[in-house]
């Protein structure tokens, strides 16, 4: 859970977390966003969250310009799950660094890293939710197989993610910082559109760790996201649509594609770094250690 240090919308994270208070909000604000007049789209509850099953970009809809990069052409990805259901053998995640879109640097930075994880066959590449980091913005949406909590506030919009508890704030307003300070989920702020979506931009994005997708796609602290939230008409999935912007790093914007379904059932605890330990010698990235305790 990272602050959001630096930014004149910084807010105190022990104030958002403790769980006394974020139920007695969450109660709160649902029952001051229940009036069916509101052009506001319902999605937090106690009771419910948003999962996706799903830890790659889609698609994004027709005409939207360049997608998500794909896996290496010359090593195709298999997912476990694919791997149980048609008996392949899964295999590493390997972004296409030959995509014209990138940039020459971004491009040598992938095969850099397709290069090492090729380098061994026990050698696992980073990914932020299996080693307990911030999967940084967009790259956050990608958790999966976990649900993500949202509490609406007229100021604030709160994202929490089940997974080890990770927290993005929205902020409610129509002017950044004239420098955010950069962090994991940089500075996000937001509006409503159309009844039914929440958008959301975000800049100050820290290049530590943080990675656009599961291919290692690098960025750098110019990168600007616009994620547009739209809770589909069966009010039971959420569609996010992500335009990554960043001119250092790619040669056109990028356009993203995640899905949700309505989970019910309240958050439990999930605690990332428990146990979680490099038992086959993998050379898997360490998870994060403090240096010193918070208090």
């Amino acid at each position: 859970m990272m602050s959001a240090a630096g930014s004149k919308h910084a807010f105190p994270l022990r104030q958002a977390v403790r769980a006394g208070v974020v139920v007695a909000v969450w109660v709160a604000a649902s029952a001051a966003l229940a009036d069916p007049g509101d052009k506001i789209p319902n999605l937090m509850s106690a009771d419910f969250g948003w999962q996706s099953n799903v830890a790659d970009w889609q698609e994004p809809p027709p005409g939207s310009g360049h997608g998500p990069i794909k896996p290496d052409p010359d090593h195709p990805y298999t997912s476990n799950a694919e791997a149980a259901r048609t008996g392949k053998p899964p295999t590493k995640r390997l972004g296409n660094y030959k995509d014209p879109v990138l940039k020459p640097w971004a491009a040598a930075a992938m095969k850099a890293s397709n290069d090492e994880a090729l380098s061994s066959v026990e050698k696992i590449p980073f990914a932020a939710q299996a080693r307990c980091y911030p999967g940084g913005v967009p790259g956050q949406l990608l958790f999966p197989f976990e649900p993500v909590y949202f509490i609406q506030m007229p100021k604030i919009v709160t994202m929490i993610w089940q997974r080890d508890h990770m927290v993005r704030r929205v902020f409610m307003t129509d002017q950044h910082s004239e420098k955010p300070k950069p962090a994991w989920f940089g500075e996000s702020i937001g509006r409503y559109e159309g009844g039914d979506t929440l958008v959301v931009d975000t800049i100050g994005l820290s290049t530590r760790d943080s990675y656009i997708d599961n291919f290692h796609t690098p960025h750098t602290e110019n990168l600007h996201v616009v994620e547009r939230f739209t809770l589909e008409p069966d009010g039971q999935h959420l569609t996010g649509i992500a335009r990554v912007e960043d001119p250092d790093t790619f040669n056109a914007p990028l356009t993203l594609k995640q899905r949700w379904l309505k989970t019910k059932g309240r958050m439990i605890e999930t605690v990332c770094a428990e146990n979680n330990n490099d038992y086959f010698s993998q050379g898997l990235f360490p998870v994060p250690m403090a240096d010193k305790p918070d208090f």
